[in-house]
């Protein structure tokens, strides 16, 4: 059997994994793509594809097998996702993976109130407690995901306030885990802080989005009691209520705010701002 590729990248049918390994693939890199359904997955010149999912041990410690470097994409967002992680991590543990760079999230503690972000903590620690190196790459919302905050009437609703975020665009994560894993080395025991080049409002946000769209947006600050009300009619569990609502909060509470020079420390390029990334051919 040939001998697979040692540098592993998880989440390649995604956007950030997948921009990981065209980029590296462009560049000659061999590379292992882990993978949940096989047919999803990019052709690319020298890279071979294993099947495996965050949750079955068994099966990821197969398909992680003699890798050095692994790229850990965080999972969907589910009400378990802490415990697929935890268990992937242990997979790799066992397959002698030596070194985890793991997206992470902006300001990711046990007390963030965005909610998920207390999950990317806690993996975070379960990493640092395998004994395996690491690198973490906290990335903040996603300026991708911006213009689609808004309803089918163009408002954008929650209870952010006039809180500051600095979003960072999915093409910069991908490029920042790709100069990471080019040298992992260099960037053991390292965290790295993902952002835009600004900071502005939901409010200016959406003056921005109109501004180059042509789709009038607006923001309209609900309460927390409001915000829990808009949404009850998508039927969807507590916990996910939660993490819709607090990615609101978290912004009103200023902990999505700050900017940060590790985008361009990685890359030697500027992130992107809102406002260039929505003059880019959006796919």
């Amino acid at each position: 059997m040939t001998e697979l590729p040692a540098l592993a990248i998880t989440g390649a049918t995604g956007s950030i994994g997948g921009g990981v390994a065209r980029e590296l693939s462009d560049a000659g890199t061999s590379l292992r793509l882990v993978v949940r359904n096989p047919a999803r997955a990019p052709e690319l010149p020298g890279a071979a594809v294993v099947v495996a999912s965050y949750g079955d041990g068994a099966a990821s410690a197969a398909a992680l097998d003699g890798v050095q470097t692994l790229l850990m994409v965080s999972a969907a967002e589910a009400e378990d996702r802490r415990q697929q992680h935890f268990a992937f991590v242990d997979a790799a543990a066992a397959a002698g993976v030596q070194h985890i760079v793991y997206t992470s999230f902006y300001g990711a503690a046990p007390d963030a109130t965005f909610t998920l972000a207390r999950d990317h903590y806690a993996t975070e620690e379960h990493i640092k407690a395998s004994g395996m190196a690491y690198t973490f790459l906290r990335d903040n919302f996603y300026v991708d995901f911006l213009p689609h905050l808004a309803g089918q009437d163009g408002v954008i609703r929650g209870p952010a306030g006039d809180g500051l975020l600095s979003a960072v665009a999915r093409e910069d994560v991908s490029r920042c885990a790709a100069a990471v894993l080019r040298d992992p080395d260099v960037h053991a025991g390292k965290t790295y802080n993902l952002t835009g080049p600004e900071e502005f409002t939901l409010g200016q946000a959406a003056g921005i989005i109109t501004a180059r769209t042509g789709r009038t947006v607006t923001y309209h600050p609900e309460t927390v009691e409001e915000a829990y009300a808009s949404r009850a009619s998508y039927g969807a569990p507590d916990w996910q209520l939660d993490a819709w609502v607090s990615t609101y909060t978290a912004i009103a509470a200023g902990e999505m705010s700050g900017i940060s020079p590790d985008v361009y420390g990685l890359t030697g390029r500027n992130p992107l701002s809102l406002e260039e990334f929505l003059e880019r051919p959006q796919l």
